[in-house]
């Protein structure tokens, strides 16, 4: 059976505390920008970009944010593996497993923007063997399959 997360607002609270959590364990800083910025990523619901966060970042700061501020941010979470890139959209979406290395499954749908973590430890197996195989050292990875969910094929058949 899949291990599936929708990253929506209901996931947001346990998710905030698990960060700051984890943020404290490794001696890095949430500060309240990186929170809100999290924060504001898991009640999106869907893949967010930097432009598209930064007027909902600026209306609960109550002051204008620069795009290097907003890209800082990102960085920060995205090297904590508490949020990964949607390469395809360049977007950003909360990572369900923070507390792990892992690779990254998205399916994200094409007509609502929509996207779904999966676990799977099949596909986690396969990215650790050919990294053996290659002596390589993965620090990130992040799997995107694009397509069309079930409620949009539904909608538009």
């Amino acid at each position: 059976m899949l291990d599936t997360h929708v990253h929506g607002p209901e996931a947001a609270p346990a998710a905030l505390k698990e960060a700051m959590t984890l943020c404290s364990e490794r001696g890095a800083q949430m500060t309240p920008i990186r929170r809100l910025t999290l924060e504001t990523l898991w009640r999106a619901g869907a893949p967010l970009g930097a432009y598209d966060l930064m007027p909902r970042l600026e209306a609960a700061l109550g002051r204008k944010l620069t795009p290097s501020t907003v890209y800082r941010t990102l960085e920060f979470l995205v090297e904590q593996g508490f949020v990964s890139r949607i390469e395809s959209r360049n977007a950003f979406v909360p990572c369900a497993h923070p507390e792990k290395v892992h690779a990254c499954v998205f399916f994200v749908c094409d007509g609502c923007g929509g996207s779904v973590e999966v676990d799977n430890p099949a596909i986690e197996a396969i990215v650790a063997g050919e990294a053996a195989a290659l002596d390589f050292a993965v620090a990130h990875s992040v799997i995107e399959l694009r397509g069309t969910c079930h409620a949009c094929r539904a909608a538009h058949p």
